[in-house]
């Protein structure tokens, strides 16, 4: 059976250059040996990019005069891998293979409102077992100033808003391909997963590769000549990287969560010490008008300030005793 997949990564500025080099095939070795150095003049790209992905990145910040405050932490980029399994790709032939990445670039280029000028790579491998596309994307969002200006804003957590946002990616990218008359199959629903991470990875051999994104010789040999031992190394990376993603997601929701009850409080004190300061010039207004009704009751009756004050103070205190 085969599914239709999609998955999301998002990238810091700092990984930029990783992807940039694998996805563009800017690396003279690699460690994923299912990649055919020789077959490379086979990959085409829906939407090519002639400079680094940094560089793309600030061109195309510039020229949108997109907004967003840019901190080192920040997801800057989207990469989604789309793909299915080899038998697939065999079945429907070169002429319908391209059919499908081109109906995924349009979904992805509407998607959330998205818009295509913010796609900045969309790159189809032809040189591993099975084909699958690189779609590298800006999350901009089309949204308000506190000025009620429009404007476009960089904002990967708000592109990707809700603990349910990759499932709902999902679940419109297999309605999209099905309705353009591709049969696949959606697979799994259960924790947002359509198929899971290894399968995933056995169908694109794209995890072998982003197991080194955050080191330094992310695209160096692996030196022994033992497969087993390589295999047991990547099954053990595989396994932990895993685990944490579903750690992370956890935490992910739990911190979403946590953030809009703070934000809820946080919106209830403020409503709450306007309150409070309406309530103390309330007090304060009526304070000095007694104070007013008081001097003019002591003039009228030429009775002394002091001693009406006293009266009238001792008569509540005994009405209040007396109730």
């Amino acid at each position: 059976m085969s599914y239709a997949i999609i998955r999301n990564e998002n990238y810091k500025m700092g990984q930029l250059s990783y992807i940039y080099r694998h996805n563009e095939r800017k690396n003279t070795n690699y460690s994923n040996k299912d990649i055919d150095k020789n077959s490379s003049i086979k990959n085409y790209s829906l939407k090519s990019v002639n400079t680094s992905y940094q560089k793309a990145f600030t061109i195309i910040k510039e020229k949108y005069n997109l907004k967003g405050q840019i901190k080192k932490v920040s997801n800057v980029m989207c990469e989604l891998i789309i793909t299915s399994d080899k038998e697939f790709f065999t079945r429907i032939g070169e002429a319908e293979t391209l059919r499908y990445f081109q109906t995924a670039y349009n979904f992805v280029a509407q998607y959330n409102n998205l818009g295509e000028e913010f796609i900045v790579s969309a790159k189809i491998h032809m040189d591993e077992s099975t084909p699958h596309m690189h779609i590298v994307f800006i999350p901009v969002i089309h949204t308000k100033d506190k000025k009620g200006n429009l404007i476009n804003k960089i904002a990967c957590s708000e592109f990707w808003k809700g603990k349910e946002s990759y499932k709902i990616l999902q679940d419109k990218f297999y309605k999209n391909v099905t309705d353009n008359g591709f049969t696949l199959e959606r697979g799994n629903t259960k924790e947002n997963e359509h198929i899971n991470i290894k399968q995933l990875k056995k169908i694109t051999n794209y995890g072998m590769q982003t197991m080194f994104e955050n080191t330094q010789n992310c695209e160096q040999e692996k030196v022994t000549n033992d497969i087993e031992v390589v295999r047991e190394d990547y099954r053990r990376v595989i396994n932990k990287y895993n685990i944490l993603t579903k750690k992370y997601s956890r935490i992910k929701n739990i911190i979403e969560e946590t953030t809009n009850k703070i934000e809820q409080i946080q919106e209830e004190n403020r409503e709450l010490k306007q309150e409070n300061i309406k309530l103390r010039n309330e007090n304060s207004r009526i304070r000095e008008y007694i104070d007013k009704t008081l001097e003019y009751v002591s003039l009228l009756f030429d009775f002394p300030k002091n001693k009406l004050k006293h009266l009238i103070s001792s008569f509540i205190n005994k009405f209040n005793h007396e109730k």
